[in-house]
């Protein structure tokens, strides 16, 4: 039977809706859950609970407060030597300084703010408020934090607009996106850059004759940035203005660097807190405090609140002629206050017309001083890390779109394991590569030796990835072996179980990558005199990570041949990293052959290309060696010469 094509339409318009809907209600149980774990362990919590899981530093000490450029009040804060829990305090995150007055109710005197950057003993917090608060050195202060809603409501609001598009531009690329209706080209003059690579040149062009989406798919080490930011740059040669956004402030920072060291005219949106210091000269803030009006726009300001301040300064009961005197007062300074909000939005759309790059988050797309700007080219960078309502935001000002990103390395991060498994974790990039089939992937990688690139071009991209001869055969000293795989099995390292964070951990084989670690250092030592090598020891368990950060301490000092750069972290952290030896602590070590969240191939992915020139594994082959992927990894260690079995050390 013939479907007519009206009918065609009505199906797909009708399976789009019931997919975006699917979406609408992930959305709704990820805010739930996320909501109820920060109840869980901010709001229907003590102080001492709250500070054991590491959402809460109580009491603080406060160092020294200042006012930045754009007039904010920074504070600093520290916490003392017997309260120095592990935290989850990080740049970025919403917070509530309080003052606890004993009985428990902070919410008296708080005043919420943004962490610009915390460590294990300080942290520096934007407060958003003009003034310090009069409890401020009153002793009884804490910081905790809090639930950030507004992403939600920006990703609700932006899925409902693509539920009912009132424009065609957004209907087509909603169609574009979600159907496998084909992206078109334009037949342009081919531009060949001559330090990009044939596959960055190839992906460069796919994207300026783009009409209306084009997609780079950038496997570990293969110049993604750099070809966007090639990207970018050719593309204002047509355009006056473009739109880049990414998933985290840490990856539009970097982008919003490269593109200013191109030469390029960039505003970066959102709270200075969030941003790097390299790049705060870029913020709106900063721009209007360097502005050429900012002096008059404070002028005006000051004169607007001393007028407000004198009205309010008479009493209740006065005479007619002090009423008269306040009445003129107020309304001089709700005249000047309007002067204010004109001059004020002149000064941002000054800003904002002469910005070549208007850079921010996903979410960040949504801020009120661009919220109805439109543009020609919308780029989104690392894509396959951004929930799919947070990637339409930026989607709703686009004309065309251009994403970049590695759907094989980690998804975003979903708290409701229910959602994620629904499909929230399917990101729209890796709906578009599957449904349009115009993506171009990156090819040559410029980060890793052969032998480690090797078994993660097999697995996860066709093994069509290829070293450049710079770095196909390098290590850390010569004769030395790119890869090691050190085998646990038969040793009873039996992995153990942190109850209270619910998060695994294995003491006897941190013991042993620390015992290899110093073996191996002690070599490149002697080797190397004098020269940098930056050292990553990763693993995928919070509480494994805990012991190594515990074993390795003042390890760095041990070694006075060569300078070590060290950090111990998650493989999560790490994403985007890169170091010239990587340690991975695998942890799961069990009779019934169990891996948990190791069984997520993508997380691997992620440890096994972080290295340049060596790379050191150790795990339990008994273990890990039943799931397809470890087993494959194990038969390549083998082909390759590289296994070690942990009795050596024994």
């Amino acid at each position: 039977m013939l479907i007519s094509p009206f009918n065609h339409l009505n199906y797909s318009m009708s399976r789009i809706m019931k997919e975006l809907q699917k979406i609408h209600a992930l959305l709704l149980k990820e805010k739930e859950e996320d909501l109820l774990q920060y109840k869980r362990k901010v709001s229907d919590t003590s102080v001492v609970e709250r500070r054991r899981e590491g959402v809460c530093w109580y009491p603080l000490g406060i160092e020294r407060t200042k006012f930045d450029a754009g007039e904010r009040l920074l504070v600093k804060v520290s916490r003392p030597k017997e309260h120095r829990e592990s935290h989850l305090f990080q740049s970025g995150k919403l917070v509530s300084l309080f003052s606890n007055s004993g009985n428990n109710n902070e919410n008296k005197h708080a005043v919420s703010g943004v962490v610009n950057r915390a460590n294990d003993s300080e942290m520096m917090i934007t407060l958003n408020s003009d003034e310090e608060p009069q409890w401020l050195h009153d002793g009884n202060v804490g910081v905790q934090l809090m639930f950030d809603e507004n992403a939600y409501l920006e990703m609700e609001r932006a899925l409902g607009i693509v539920m009912h598009p009132q424009d065609d531009r957004l209907m087509y690329l909603r169609s574009l996106l979600l159907e496998s209706q084909e992206a078109t080209f334009a037949d342009k003059q081919e531009v060949v850059i001559p330090h990009l690579n044939e596959s960055q040149n190839r992906a460069l062009n796919r994207i300026l004759s783009a009409n209306d989406l084009a997609i780079v798919h950038g496997p570990p080490g293969t110049g993604k940035t750099t070809t966007l930011v090639e990207s970018i740059y050719h593309t204002l040669k047509s355009e006056s203005q473009v739109l880049v956004c990414a998933p985290s402030n840490a990856a539009i920072d970097l982008l919003c660097e490269k593109l200013g060291n191109k030469g390029l005219r960039v505003v970066r949106i959102g709270h200075p807190a969030r941003v790097t210091q390299e790049i705060l000269s870029k913020t709106l803030d900063a721009n209007i405090a360097h502005h050429s009006n900012y002096k008059d726009l404070k002028a005006l300001k000051k004169q607007s609140e001393e007028y407000y301040r004198t009205a309010m300064k008479y009493k209740r009961n006065f005479g007619h002629e002090e009423r008269q005197q306040r009445r003129l007062l107020l309304q001089e300074s709700s005249k000047l206050k309007k002067e204010v909000e004109q001059l004020e939005y002149y000064i941002i759309n000054d800003i904002l017309g002469s910005a070549q790059v208007i850079a921010s988050t996903m979410v960040g797309a949504s801020n009120y001083h661009i919220r109805d700007r439109r543009f020609n080219t919308v780029f989104i960078d690392e894509a396959a890390q951004g929930l799919e309502p947070a990637t339409w935001i930026p989607i709703l000002k686009a004309n065309r779109v251009v994403f970049a990103g590695d759907h094989c390395q980690l998804p975003p991060t979903i708290k409701s394991f229910e959602a994620a498994k629904a499909g929230l974790d399917e990101t729209l990039f890796e709906k578009a590569i599957k449904r349009n089939k115009v993506d171009v992937m990156l090819q040559e990688q410029y980060r890793m030796n052969k032998d480690i690139m090797r078994f993660s071009s097999r697995y996860f991209y066709g093994d069509r990835l290829k070293a450049n001869e710079q770095v196909e055969n390098w290590t850390c000293f010569e004769g030395d072996v790119a890869i090691e795989f050190v085998d646990t099995a038969g040793c009873g390292f039996f992995e153990q179980m942190d109850k209270e964070r619910k998060s695994s951990f294995n003491p006897e084989e941190g013991d042993l990558v620390l015992k290899h670690f110093r073996e191996y250092f002690s070599t490149l030592a002697s080797q190397l005199k004098d020269t940098e090598i930056s050292v990553g020891v990763i693993s995928p368990y919070k509480a494994q990570v805990n012991l190594l950060q515990e074993n390795f301490k003042d390890v760095d000092e041990e070694f006075d041949g060569c300078k070590l750069q060290l950090s111990v972290n998650t493989i999560d952290s790490f994403q985007g990293q890169e170091r010239d030896v990587i340690y991975i602590s695998l942890v799961r070590s069990n009779e019934k052959g169990e891996i948990g969240f190791l069984s997520d191939t993508r997380r691997m992915n992620v440890a096994m290309t972080r290295a340049r020139k060596k790379m050191v594994i150790v795990g339990d082959s008994a273990t890990v060696g039943q799931h397809k992927f470890y087993g494959q990894f194990l038969d390549y260690i083998n082909e390759i010469g590289a296994y070690r079995s942990a009795f050596e050390w024994m």
